[in-house]
Order: structure tokens, then C-alpha cells, then sequence
């Protein structure tokens, strides 16, 4: 019954503490919040431990991660100028993207990924989960997107999740 309430009590008391921490402050309606908070977003997100995954290059994480920020950094600059420059023509597409990777996770950090660089976003993974349908704002050769994606991102996911 315990486990049903509270599937990840390390994680409830660590997101209770964190919430306190904060607020600078203790009050008892901050402490039933805190409390209603730590115990719904642990059965909230517990069907996400459905699909683990192994990390077999911790360090690439963080590279990928510092990749990600300077892309998504560049990404809203050049969305910036489209948008302060509104004689430069765009050219959207919507591009099939063949996956190498497999898994869950990984093709799930992948679109996730895509989406987050502004400009881009995954419309859709094909149902047998070798493809991603892309949504690109300003592409001026389909090939050389895919690549770009295969280089930068979906090569550091297969070392990282060796898969």
C-alpha cells in the first residue's frame, strides 16, 4: 500500500526538502503543499521507470548537453533574424530522418532534442520506430540536415546509450 503512495520516497523527500529550501520560509500551508507536491510528482512521473536505461559514457552526457545549449543558443539567433528580417525568404520542410539508434530512451532524446532547438521539431516517429518525421522551419538542403543531426546528435547518443 506504501509503495502505491509513495513509489519513490528518496525522491518525495528530496523534491519536500528542495521545495522548503526554496521557499526560505516554513508555514504550515507551504508544508501541505510541499507535502501534496513530493507525493503527486513521484506518481505522476512513475510509469517513466518503465523504461530504463544505462548510461555507459557519463561524461558524453555533459558534452551533449553543452552541445545542445550552444545549438539551441544559435538556433534562437537565427530564428531571430527570420523574424527581425522578414525579406529573407524561408524554405520549411518536412523531412524523413532514418534512424540508426534503437531504444526507447534514446530515440526519445533524440526527438526530444530536435524539438528543442527552435526552428526544428519531430512531428512524428514511425511506428516501427525507424524514422522520425521532421518539421524543419528554414532547410536549404534536406541532406545536409540529416546529416548535421546525425553528426552532432544521434552519434553521441549511440556512445552514450551504446546503442
Amino acid at each position: 500500500m506504501l509503495n502505491k503512495v509513495l513509489p519513490a520516497p528518496f525522491l518525495s523527500l528530496f523534491l519536500l526538502v528542495f521545495w522548503l529550501l526554496l521557499q526560505n520560509t516554513i508555514s504550515a500551508g507551504l508544508l501541505i503543499l510541499g507535502v501534496i507536491l513530493a507525493i503527486l510528482i513521484p506518481l505522476y512521473t512513475n510509469r517513466g521507470r518503465d523504461f530504463p536505461a544505462t548510461i555507459h559514457r557519463p561524461f558524453k552526457v555533459v558534452e551533449y548537453f553543452v552541445l545542445l545549449l550552444i545549438d539551441i543558443l544559435i538556433s534562437n539567433l537565427n530564428i531571430a533574424a527570420i523574424i527581425l528580417m522578414p525579406s529573407r525568404k524561408i524554405k520549411p520542410a518536412l523531412i524523413e530522418y532514418p534512424l540508426d539508434i534503437v531504444g526507447e530512451v534514446p530515440i526519445t532524446v533524440l526527438a526530444s532534442t530536435i524539438s528543442l532547438t527552435p526552428g526544428t521539431i519531430t512531428a512524428e516517429i514511425r511506428r516501427d520506430g525507424r524514422a522520425l518525421l521532421i518539421h524543419a522551419l528554414n532547410v536549404n538542403d534536406p541532406e545536409k540536415l540529416i546529416e548535421s543531426i546525425k553528426q552532432r546528435y544521434e552519434m553521441r547518443l549511440k556512445e552514450i546509450f551504446k546503442c
